[in-house]
């Protein structure tokens, strides 16, 4: 079954039983808070402190 007709019979599954109300909250809150992030990040920019460095690998002695 090719992805096209899989993701149009899960969207009529979702039709004919929709989900809760409080199910639809939490998934907005979260695509809310993943937006905020990445408008955060990309607009004003990653902090510095937060940055990692690079560690470099160091050989085990035999």
């Amino acid at each position: 079954m090719d992805p096209l007709t899989r993701w149009l019979i899960r969207l009529v599954e979702i039709y004919r039983n929709p989900p809760s109300k409080t199910w639809l909250i939490i998934a907005g809150v979260a695509v809310a808070v993943s937006l905020a992030l990445f408008a955060v990040e990309r607009f004003l920019g990653w902090p510095d402190w937060l940055r990692t460095e690079p560690v470099p690998m160091q050989m085990r002695p035999r």
